[in-house]
């Protein structure tokens, strides 16, 4: 997630965080859905990366990739938690 600074990686987070949870149907506070939007873009980089995809550094690229990462961040707790 280059070309932005860590307060716009902040509010991305926040905001992809906050979608995941509405998808996911969850109901989280605040700062869950801050550390799983910001853990969820890391992951959704990767993932970005893995198959050659780029988003071109925007605002909304970034948000898209942060928001399928905490997407499939929140789907792999999930299944962590129905084994247990």
């Amino acid at each position: 997630m280059e070309g932005i600074g860590w307060l716009s990686f902040l509010i991305i987070g926040l905001i992809a965080g906050w979608i995941a949870e509405k998808i996911m149907h969850r109901n989280q506070g605040l700062l869950t859905n801050l550390i799983v939007g910001v853990i969820g873009a890391y992951l959704g980089a990767f993932i970005f990366s893995f198959f050659g995809l780029n988003t071109a550094g925007s605002w909304i690229g970034a948000l898209v990739v942060a928001t399928i990462g905490a997407v499939v961040l929140l789907w792999i707790v999930g299944m962590v938690r129905r084994r247990t």
